[in-house]
């Protein structure tokens, strides 16, 4: 009986030829810093007099009282800021101070208020340090961790690789998720099982490849004419997929590998077959398909920051925007050198962005940033809510899907995220929206009722912000702060219970959470995540519309920091798009940022994130000019030398 395919590779060459290199080995290469390392200290900000003449007398007499060492609410310690704000190291948190003083949420009601005239200096000093930040100081496009393949990722890869649709990673443990999203490298760890998913997954490639002619022409396209020319076929080929495999060309010493595996096990008596069997397995549980590895290259703006090289480019837009491998026409500008070329960039993502396999930035970004793959997992009361059921969920989920794939295609403004006045929806969602003359299951686009605009009026996000069986406020608006607004709410204290079980409350929803808020130190979070919930409870836990809850008539009025008031969730999304469209932008902006290049963000990709929201904003707030803008900025291009 001959040895399986993963026997051969083993016997063959003892030290394991399907690692080529070991594991550890690879990971040296992008080790993340290690946590224990000590943090040279940061100088202080130049403009020291500034900082103390302007803004920290202010600080004493508003915030110092619940803000130091021993008094500090949220773990926000001021009286660490007496001669600087340090503001290259603590830009972060002087934005987030500013916009709670320009918002009038700090100093909170119940304290003492500074006057109008301090307030405008305090912000006008504030603006003033955040201007200080100096962007050109020292270029800081930070370093990703050696990232493995998630698993979309994988699944994409080799249906792009062999032209099968396998999805085996749906047997492969779930991936880890930081910073919001699954392909983030700090994260995404090894588990021992996983080692063995990915070589029973590459056996598996491999006899299906064998198995489908199409695959195996795929695989193996050159053909030899003669018996002289087999030797050299074989190794074209070989050497071909290997280095579509790691996308990238393979090197003399991989290439010799491999040769010398097909040379084995031709000198062991083993079929063409097997051997083409042998080849593929060999090469799909190699650490440089599973792994994204960025190497050394050319250095750039100094010692410490390098250019990443073409073929590394092709990889971070194909994996960005498709969550798979590059195709030819990106290889073949890698070849010739081209992708360095920002022009060359914008016009690859515009191209990209209109491929079908865009279809990605729909399932893995919006599916995360907008949480719809959540979903799945949420059951409403039955007995509340009868008309729910796992089609009704499937259409919920379908329509935002479908907004998104239209922002992508049709090239929208972002904007209408929050202001749109249209959908999509079959005749089962159009009649749990009111909608009428809506037949079949298809989804077709038609006009939001009144009281309906953008996303966050879909079910999808009304449901995902409920609980099984009521609305809750204010899941709803802290998921507006932290998904729209990036303003996302401190904790609350340890010692304050959850609405349900805060006692003998009595009333409508919106009086039960006047009497929550009655607690100081809960009054000062919820004064804008309640107002944005309270602007959307027209809509039930299933996102139904509704006028009354029980007995009570609804009151979606509300007032946001800075006397914005609102009648409903339309008006509300209005002043949200005038008032807080530079905020949003910013946030949409710093979430595919982060899912482009696979790490969480620093105080330092501030200037990126300026820089892409300034392009935005001069293209008309255009899908594309979001995604052209990073996939040319420093962070997407550039990475540092550790």
């Amino acid at each position: 009986m001959m040895p399986s395919i993963l026997s051969l590779l083993l016997l063959l060459l003892p030290t394991g030829f399907f690692l080529f290199c070991s594991v550890p080995e690879v990971f040296a290469q992008n080790a993340a810093p290690d946590p224990t390392e000590e943090i040279a200290p940061v100088s202080d900000d130049p403009d020291k007099s500034h900082f103390e003449e302007h803004v920290a007398p202010f600080l004493r007499q508003y915030c110092w009282d619940c803000h130091t060492e021993d008094f500090a609410e949220s773990g926000v310690k001021f009286d660490r800021f007496t001669n600087s704000s340090n503001i290259q190291e603590e830009v972060e948190f002087w934005e987030k101070v500013t916009r709670l003083i320009q918002q009038g949420q700090m100093p909170p009601a119940d304290a003492d208020q500074p006057s109008g005239e301090e307030s405008i200096e305090i912000l006008a000093a504030l603006e003033r340090e955040l201007a200080s930040y100096d962007c050109e100081s020292e270029k800081h496009p930070g370093k990703v961790t050696l990232r493995r393949l998630n698993r979309p990722e994988y699944d994409n890869t080799i249906r792009d690789l062999t032209g099968l649709s396998l999805n085996l990673a749906d047997s492969f443990p779930a991936d880890d998720v930081g910073a919001g999203f699954d392909n983030i490298g700090d994260v995404l760890t090894i588990p021992p099982v996983l080692m063995e998913k990915y070589l029973a997954a590459a056996e598996a490639v491999a006899e299906a490849v064998m198995a489908d002619e199409n695959a195996r022409q795929r695989v193996f396209p050159h053909v030899a004419e003669n018996d002289d020319e087999r030797v050299e076929v074989a190794r074209r080929n070989a050497d071909e997929f290997a280095s579509r495999a790691f996308r990238r060309p393979v090197t003399a010493e991989e290439s010799q590998r491999l040769f010398d595996l097909m040379r084995s096990a031709w000198e062991n008596d083993y079929s063409v077959e097997e051997i083409q069997q042998a080849v593929i397995t060999a090469i799909l549980a190699n650490p440089k398909f599973l792994f994204r590895a960025e190497g050394a290259g050319e250095q750039a703006d100094g010692e410490n920051v390098r250019h990443l090289d073409n073929y590394e480019l092709a990889s971070r837009l194909s994996y960005f925007l498709w969550s798979s491998m590059p195709d030819e026409e990106l290889f073949e500008l890698a070849r010739r050198g081209e992708l360095t070329n920002p022009v060359t960039m914008r016009t690859q993502a515009l191209r990209m962005l209109k491929d079908p396999k865009s279809v990605a930035l729909v399932d893995n970004f919006a599916g995360q940033w907008l949480q719809l793959r959540d979903l799945e997992r949420l059951s409403p009361d039955p007995e509340l809510f009868a008309t729910f059921d796992a089609s009704l969920r499937n259409a919920m989920k379908r329509e935002t899907e479908i907004f998104f794939e239209k922002m992508i295609k049709d090239d929208r403004n972002v904007v209408e995220f929050l202001t749109a006045d249209y959908t999509f929806v079959n005749r089962q969602l159009a009649e749990h929206y009111g909608i009428p003359g809506v037949d079949g299951s298809e989804f077709q686009q038609v006009a939001l009722p009144q009281g309906r605009r953008g996303v966050l009026t879909h079910a999808s996000i009304l449901l995902l912000t409920s609980n099984p069986t009521r609305t809750s406020p204010v899941k709803r608006g802290k998921w507006v702060l932290d998904n729209i607004l990036a303003e996302p709410p401190p904790p609350p204290p340890p010692d304050v219970p959850e609405l349900e079980e805060g006692g003998d409350v009595l009333g409508t929803l919106r009086e039960q959470m006047e009497q929550h808020r009655a607690n100081p130190a809960c009054a000062v979070c919820h004064v804008k995540m309640d107002a944005i919930g309270f602007g959307m409870e027209n809509f039930d836990a299933i996102g139904a519309w509704r006028d009354r809850d029980g007995r009570f008539d609804i009151d979606a009025s509300g007032v946001l920091p800075g006397g914005h008031e609102f009648k409903g969730a339309d008006e509300l999304m209005q002043i949200l798009a005038e008032e807080q469209s530079d905020a949003f932008c910013r946030c949409l902006a710093r979430k595919l940022l982060t899912y482009a290049i696979g790490r969480e963000l620093e105080s330092f990709d501030r200037c990126a994130v300026n820089e892409i929201v300034s392009e935005l904003e001069q293209n008309n707030y255009r899908f594309s000019a979001l995604v052209t803008a990073i996939v040319t900025s420093d962070p997407f291009l550039l990475s540092e030398v550790r």
